[in-house]
């Protein structure tokens, strides 16, 4: 059964740094493009970056130079190291995957995902 698995997440004062990992299992994880999305309280799911299959990475402005994304196709896991992190980036951290067709549509962007994890809390305090 295809899953994914966010793992670390905690609470960190502003300023500081914290690193979640997804690791997908049952599916080729390398051919489809991955994505971290965040949920803040009382607000939508929002994507914040995008990692295509092809290893391009497009970042939302609002985590632009604080965080990074990569994947390991080899350990099919995709990392996310948060750092300056701030009181507003409180949330839940999902990631999530292209299923079916999706995943062999682009492998240079990430279209619509159909996979996601349960979601990691991050709480940023001031």
């Amino acid at each position: 059964q295809a899953q994914l698995m966010e793992y670390g997440g905690g609470s960190v004062q502003a300023g500081g740094s914290m690193s979640i990992s997804c690791v997908g299992s049952g599916y080729n994880f390398a051919t489809c493009g991955m994505a971290w999305y965040r949920q803040t309280p009382g607000k939508g799911r929002d994507r914040i970056i995008s990692v295509a299959a092809d290893g391009y990475i497009f970042y939302e402005n609002i985590v632009k130079g604080r965080f990074t994304a990569s994947r390991d196709n080899a350990k099919s896991t995709l990392y996310l190291q948060m750092n300056n992190l701030k009181p507003e980036d409180t949330g839940t951290y999902f990631c999530a995957a292209e299923v079916g067709d999706s995943c062999y549509a682009n492998s240079h962007a990430v279209g619509r995902v159909g996979r996601w994890g349960r979601g990691t809390l991050v709480s940023v305090s001031s």
